[in-house]
């Protein structure tokens, strides 16, 4: 997706929106996790944490690129 976001005058990336609004939903889906025992299985806590978060903002994109 190509694009700007204007944000009190200063231009952002429309792929800098996202993955500031991806990183919250990442955290709050690692709770969940975490408070379900599913870190029990993972070998690399910080892989699949990085892996859930390139997840989640695909996800996100792809949900901003359906709503245009």
């Amino acid at each position: 997706m190509i694009g700007e976001a204007s944000f009190f005058g200063l231009y952002l990336p429309w792929v800098m929106v996202l993955c500031a609004c991806a990183l919250p939903a990442t955290w709050a889906v690692r709770r969940l996790m975490a408070a379900a025992g599913c870190y029990r299985w993972v070998w690399h806590p910080a892989l699949f944490d990085m892996a859930l978060y390139l997840l989640v903002l695909y996800a996100l994109s792809r949900a901003t690129f359906f709503l245009k």
